[in-house]
């Protein structure tokens, strides 16, 4: 049976498909009113344009988290700095280096090097790291996603190689912003860096928490004015989930509904961007990450990290395949993916924005 949703708010969803910007308060109330017709309209819009733009193919990122070391103390990360419980580790420029090596075996095209704000890695090791991974694996990628730098640095892991960066901005609006992380850290500063590495010519990826502490519906639709406005080549949401050592250790998780209902409506925004169906959406949901292609996603992203440090960057309670190898993640993946009717590929994947010119 082929759910409806309200025609008002169906009609904001084909005025989105149609290149036509809602302005903030039609956003909120589409977002307010969110019902399962207008569900499964959405996400039937996001497949037809995610298929038209990108066919069926699934593209893979080998996620390494190389450290678990942070000097940020945000209210709702598991490896914020006052944790005093978790068990820190960081992986050494050869561990980086067997990740990829590991993972280029398995078709892996593109790394995505993740870690908390560690400043034990110097510009010039993260250079040095970079560098060995496109001169080893010319054909492939790398992302970095370490947080908040300056443009210097930024341009230098640009010059040294890096293709991409991920920079999720969690919330666009500055009060709710400054609920979740302490005053040292500023909305303004986290914009700037998006903005700067837009400038230097990464791919650039943004994103934010669905559900996370008092977040509304008005401060979700500041965010897609805000990702309108930026065009990232890659956007990443997922769903809060509390963590146990945090502050917001109590607080109630986002939803699988809302998460792949806002999923439809980036990919109907941005018809060309890089979307991945996460590792949240994963936890939160038996079947979430398939839920998130079927809402319009694109990408996902195996852990390629040692499996003896899995359990330790848990920025979230719960989180999957903690446990498992590399090849038996890939492996689960390509079957799952496989029973929705999509494919993994063996491909860098990148994006195909306009203005954004392969190196």
């Amino acid at each position: 049976m082929i759910l409806m949703g309200s025609p008002k708010y169906i009609e904001y969803i084909e005025r989105l498909a149609r290149g036509e910007m809602l302005t903030h308060n039609e956003f909120a109330e589409l977002i307010e009113n969110r019902d399962d017709g207008l569900m499964e309209y959405a996400a039937r819009k996001a497949v037809e344009i995610r298929i038209r733009e990108y066919g069926r193919d699934i593209y893979v990122r080998g996620l390494i988290e190389f450290t678990n070391h942070c000097r940020n103390d945000c209210y709702y990360c598991g490896i914020r700095r006052s944790n005093s419980s978790a068990s820190r580790y960081r992986l050494t420029p050869d561990e980086i280096i067997e990740c990829c090596r590991a993972g280029h075996e398995l078709g892996f095209r593109t790394f995505v090097l993740q870690g908390g704000e560690d400043m034990s890695y110097s510009d010039d090791t993260i250079c040095s790291i970079i560098s060995s991974i496109k001169t080893l694996f010319p054909d492939c990628a790398v992302t970095l996603s370490i947080g908040e730098h300056s443009y210097e640095s930024y341009k230098a892991y640009f010059d040294a190689g890096a293709d991409r960066y991920l920079l999720r901005h969690e919330t666009a609006n500055a009060e709710h912003y400054s609920k979740l992380h302490p005053a040292e850290l500023s909305l303004e500063n986290r914009k700037e860096c998006l903005w700067n590495l837009k400038k230097i010519g990464y791919q650039v990826g943004a994103g934010f928490m669905v559900g996370s502490p008092y977040q509304t519906s008005r401060d979700l639709a500041e965010d897609m004015l805000f990702l309108y406005e930026l065009k990232p080549q890659m956007v990443g949401i997922g769903p809060f989930i509390p963590q146990h050592d945090t502050p917001f250790a109590d607080h109630k998780a986002g939803t699988w509904q809302e998460t792949c209902f806002l999923l439809s409506l980036i990919r109907i925004m941005l018809p060309r961007v890089l979307l991945p169906s996460t590792t949240a959406l994963g936890t939160i949901h038996p079947t979430g990450r398939e839920k998130g292609i079927l809402a319009g996603a694109n990408v996902v992203m195996p852990n390629l990290s040692p499996v003896n440090v899995r359990d330790k960057y848990l920025l979230y309670d719960n989180k999957i395949c903690t446990g498992d190898e590399a090849a038996e993640c890939r492996n689960c993946l390509q079957a799952r993916m496989n029973s929705i009717g999509y494919d993994i590929v063996i491909s860098r994947g990148d994006s195909r924005q306009e203005g954004y010119i392969k190196k």
